[in-house]
């Protein structure tokens, strides 16, 4: 068996599937949202150097430079905020969600919102390469999720009011929007935690990490398999 036989039988035992690729003729490949640890801060600078810049002007309000998305990165403060991210059959992140908390009062808008301590802005970006998948949407409902569980009851967003993906996300969460001079704000109110949240969550982010595994393990394999005299392509 030479390895145009055997590396995609691999790939089907492992049920790796591309993030482009179709499981069948009319469904689309299961996005699973996983935390982004800070040891892949490379893999969310490359993801977001990658943006072109209409992707740029929406995911931060401007045409950012290569220098400033990389400061940006770089000051990312996993302690603090939470990254959620998107990986593809090659680890690279094609969606990534940024969910950066702050003291209520640094949100006029939606400081007489909440009585908690803390609220949530939320950004999002989407490679050009997996769109139409849903992936935003499903970063913004793990998002929410995970503010419920850190008892954040009100989650903020920011963007221009022509950016059509975020505010597709906001009207079908049922956001509040305030439009104003070219750019929206929305926000959420959020019910409290209770164990079946605590328990989804807990539960997603255990078959993410999974997936990420077996993606993992099955590069691995192909490399090493690749590296075999023999079965070279």
């Amino acid at each position: 068996m030479n390895s145009k036989d055997l590396l995609p039988d691999i790939r089907a035992r492992l049920g790796v599937v591309s993030m482009g690729q179709e499981r069948g003729s009319e469904s689309k490949p299961t996005v699973r949202v996983k935390e982004v640890p800070e040891r892949d801060r490379r893999r969310l600078l490359m993801h977001f150097l990658a943006l072109g810049e209409s992707d740029r002007l929406l995911r931060f309000g401007t045409v950012l430079p290569d220098e400033l998305i990389t400061h940006y990165v770089q000051h990312l403060d996993f302690a603090r905020d939470t990254i959620l991210g998107v990986y593809d059959a090659r680890l690279r992140l094609v969606g990534v969600g940024h969910l950066a908390f702050a003291p209520r009062e640094a949100l006029p808008l939606v400081a007489s919102a909440t009585v908690k301590e803390r609220v949530a802005e939320f950004g999002v970006s989407v490679s050009e390469s997996a769109r139409g998948m849903g992936i935003g949407s499903k970063l913004f409902e793990r998002a929410a999720m995970h503010c419920r569980n850190a008892d954040v009851d009100t989650l903020y967003m920011h963007c221009l009011a022509s950016n059509q993906t975020m505010m597709h996300i906001a009207k079908k969460a049922g956001m509040q929007i305030h439009r104003d001079h070219g750019e929206a704000d929305a926000y959420l109110k959020l019910l409290p935690a209770n164990p079946g949240s605590v328990l989804q969550e807990a539960v997603e982010e255990q078959v993410a990490s999974f997936d990420y595994t077996l993606k993992a393990n099955t590069r691995a394999a192909l490399k090493l398999l690749g590296s075999i005299p023999g079965f070279k392509s």
